[in-house]
């Protein structure tokens, strides 16, 4: 077996088990690094993973600046990491979109699910938004970059590199235009509905992708049903509801910019009669809501990441918690709750448990109707869980039993 000419990086005994597995990342104090010294690599070279016996693994790249300091990104010697293989794998993320989608708007590349650790594309029509967040792919920005135009031929490539989780990596922060023209207003359509996003500023890349099914999902409820989209961003949930026959929504989030997004799109789909903003903090909105005595059908709430690392556990838990008890007080009898986390370390048990817990409190029984994950354009890895992150409920609040 010919190995690519790379320097190697040695695995302490017995640390190649998640890597045999499937998994492909590799923590610092899982290295032999007097052996094979970190210190000596530079971040985002690529390297050569051996297990402790010497046994070659496959290819990848490392950054020893950081506690998780490799990906594991090819077990084929003839193929490491460059332009042939991004361009291969491109194509065989796009094969299950085009496959999926009617549309070019979707994840195209799920880092660690499509093969690709460290990158995120995301489509829009003809444009092509890129997150790269390792030292690894920013190492090989322009080929990433070429494999995007071969593959998608797109009119705009732009770089959206202002993620903070680079800074765990030791990168810099910036948004830029790549290649060709890059459009103020990126457009988004799902089921009846359209979008207009701001694929330079807006969260993420512009749009939520991955709730694109469960908000499909959710239109089962909405018809004729007053709505409430906490976190709302630029109306994703709120307009799917009232263009599937929802007599009003309201949108509540602490953006001025992000509530001014969802009453442009509600106007560009004749829908801004029906539609109503409430700029604030969600926990205070939803107590001034209940003190001003409203009350609704259906409430979605689809709010950030309360827990991004296991420290914040245990407070994040209980902004979980607090959550959907206060969405639950301004719920009708017999109303249908919505709730999401992108949390990965909420689990999907965890989650179900603390609405139960805020159910009992506010003298709610619940009945789980459904149950949501991603979509198709964010597949799950099956030996990878940190890549299946989002969960979402659907329940309905009735008197207590």
């Amino acid at each position: 077996m010919q190995i690519p000419d790379l320097p190697p990086l040695k695995l302490k005994k017995d640390q190649e088990r998640r890597l045999r597995t499937g998994h492909c990342w590799i923590y610092s104090n899982e290295v032999d690094v007097e052996a094979t010294p970190l210190k000596g690599l530079e971040p985002g070279a690529g390297v050569n993973l051996l297990s402790h016996q010497g046994r070659w693994l496959g290819s990848g790249y490392v950054n020893p600046h950081a506690l998780l300091c490799a990906r594991l990104v090819s077990r084929d010697p003839a193929h490491p990491l460059g332009r042939s293989l991004l361009v291969h794998r491109l194509k065989i993320a796009l094969g299950l979109r085009e496959r999926l989608f009617k549309a070019p708007c979707y994840r195209l590349v799920f880092g660690e699910s499509d093969g690709l650790p460290g990158l995120v594309v995301d489509r829009y029509g003809d444009l092509a938004v890129v997150q790269i967040a390792t030292a690894g792919m920013e190492r090989i920005r322009d080929d990433v970059l070429a494999a995007v135009d071969k593959v998608l031929r797109p009119a705009g490539i732009l770089l959206r590199n202002d993620n903070p989780v680079r800074s765990l990596e030791e990168l810099a922060l910036y948004v830029d235009e790549a290649a060709g023209v890059v459009p103020t207003r990126a457009e988004v359509r799902e089921g009846e509905a359209r979008f207009e996003v701001d694929p330079r500023h807006g969260q993420k890349t512009g749009w939520f992708f991955d709730q694109a099914d469960n908000r499909g999902r959710m239109l089962r409820y909405a018809s004729g049903r007053r709505v409430l989209d906490v976190c709302s961003y630029v109306g994703g949930w709120a307009i799917r509801a009232l263009a599937g026959g929802a007599a009003e929504a309201w949108c509540v989030d602490a953006s001025e910019t992000a509530l001014a997004g969802a009453l442009y799109n509600a106007t560009l789909n004749g829908l801004s009669e029906r539609m109503r903003t409430l700029k604030g903090d969600a926990f205070e909105a939803l107590r001034r809501l209940r003190e001003e005595r409203e009350r609704f059908d259906l409430i979605v709430i689809d709010p950030p990441a309360f827990i991004k690392r296991r420290k914040d556990i245990k407070e994040g838990t209980l902004a979980y918690r607090r959550l959907n008890q206060l969405a639950l007080q301004l719920l009708e009898k017999d109303g249908v709750l919505v709730t999401s986390s992108c949390s990965f370390h909420m689990s999907r048990e965890g989650l179900l448990e603390l609405v139960s817990q805020a159910g009992r409190h506010t003298d709610r029984s619940l009945q789980l109707l459904e149950a949501g994950q991603q979509g198709p354009d964010h597949p799950v890895h099956p030996a990878i869980p940190e890549t299946a992150y989002l969960k979402t409920f659907y329940l309905r609040a009735l008197a207590t039993f």
